[in-house]
């Protein structure tokens, strides 16, 4: 997680990521949902929401279709 929001923050020319929407896998539990969250905030990231990966993926498309969005990411990295 922290390299991927060090990709992001170069990508988005920003100083620093503090809030984000988190993906995870359609099959993870509450407990494995709690896992990423602390993960995620051990480097500095506040969690706002937890959503499936396919959620996610059609959150962005629709975001994608809006004329006055700047910046939408979307990152996968499960394996499944």
């Amino acid at each position: 997680l922290k390299h991927l929001k060090e990709i992001a923050e170069k990508h988005l020319m920003v100083t620093k990521v503090k809030l984000c929407v988190l993906s995870v896998p359609a099959e993870f539990n509450e407990e494995q949902r709690e896992m990423t969250k602390q993960a995620a905030e051990l480097i500095g990231i506040k969690v706002e929401r937890i959503i499936s990966e396919p959620t996610a993926a059609a959150l962005a498309y629709g975001i994608h279709k809006r004329n006055n969005v700047r910046y939408v990411l979307v990152i996968d990295i499960g394996g499944g």
